[in-house]
């Protein structure tokens, strides 16, 4: 994008990253537009700190009248898509939305983007999609080998993009990050359940024996990357972003316990997930080279700013896991 400020279209921007990117956006001065369907994970309060700077559209991506008219009406120069269902584990015990929402959804995206004219579209991936890799890095050429319903719907939506790019010459670039982490995230994923457990002095569950291997990104990192890439990022490219953090499952529960000032004696190791994935890990050369990206965040510190934030947005947490006890009943058995 060649001018300083522009009009861009941001999907799922009350989620966790969506609504960092936004965040984000408006501080640079851009014209944000804000299409989310409010699922379960998606929390306009991530968003009060921008009140009535932005547009905002409760819609469901996958509604074709609806996405149509609201790109006719705003004409956005650049689409930033997030919405997306995002967790494995829910995927595993129920695929269909993720299929209709991760592939079907972006399809519609990519059609409406299209024939609206947009710039550049910028597409949220994953580094799931790449599988597991036992040493070594994923570079962003290496063939796609999703191993959960999760990732596989991803996946599928990383080639139609691809394909739309190769067939039309449509002006997207994928971008696919390692886990994310900070202030509001919702409470289905792994550190912010062990902070909730870890606080309330309850048992924190650890699949098989937390040998598993994650990097971790900052989500303002995460966001300030993507920021990059659509300013200055090449059509049709895919980048990788990630923080070259690697930490075992295991070790990172003790650190946010230590943090706490929690006994190690409250980890219980639970059934293993099935098809858990071993160890993702991201050769970040090409966005860093390319767009002279690189994180601001170190682990150290920034694990110690979320835990502090969650401690002081109890409430918050503790209103959201209100609606998890059931599906934490039926995840860590």
């Amino acid at each position: 994008m060649k001018k300083s400020s522009f009009k861009i279209l941001v999907t799922g921007g009350a989620g966790f990253v969506g609504s960092e990117f936004v965040r984000q956006a408006i501080g640079f001065g851009h014209n944000v537009i804000v299409i989310d369907k409010l699922t379960y994970a998606g929390d306009l309060q991530r968003l009060k700190s921008v009140k009535d700077k932005f547009t905002f559209y409760k819609t469901d991506i996958v509604h074709q009248q609806r996405v149509r008219g609201i790109f006719k009406k705003e004409r956005p120069q650049a689409v930033v898509h997030f919405a997306a269902e995002s967790h494995v584990d829910r995927s595993i015990l129920d695929d269909a939305e993720f299929v209709r929402s991760n592939i079907c959804g972006t399809q519609n995206l990519l059609t409406a983007s299209r024939q609206s004219g947009v710039e550049k579209f910028i597409h949220l991936s994953t580094d799931e999609v790449y599988g597991d890799i036992v040493r070594g890095k994923f570079k962003e050429d290496f063939p796609l080998r999703p191993n959960s319903p999760y990732s596989s719907s991803k996946g599928a939506a990383d080639l139609l993009v691809g394909a739309y790019v190769h067939t039309f010459k449509f002006p997207a670039i994928i971008v696919r990050p390692s886990n994310n982490y900070g202030p509001w995230q919702y409470p289905e994923k792994f550190i912010p359940v062990i902070i909730y457990k870890a606080i309330k002095g309850e048992k924190v569950p650890v699949y098989a024996q937390g040998q598993n291997v994650r990097e971790w990104l900052h989500i303002s990192d995460c966001a300030g990357a993507i920021m990059q890439v659509l300013q200055k990022g090449r059509p049709g490219s895919v980048y990788n972003i990630g923080s070259g953090d690697e930490r075992k499952n295991i070790d990172l529960v003790k650190i946010i316990l230590g943090i706490l000032g929690r006994p190690e004696k409250l980890i219980t190791f639970v059934k293993d997930r099935p098809g858990h994935d071993w160890r993702y890990a991201l050769n970040t050369d090409k966005i860093r080279k390319e767009l002279s990206w690189k994180p601001q965040t170190d682990f150290e510190s920034g694990i110690v700013e979320t835990v502090e934030w969650y401690r002081q947005n109890f409430k918050w947490l503790d209103k959201k896991v209100g609606y998890l006890k059931n599906y934490w009943q039926r995840v860590y058995h």
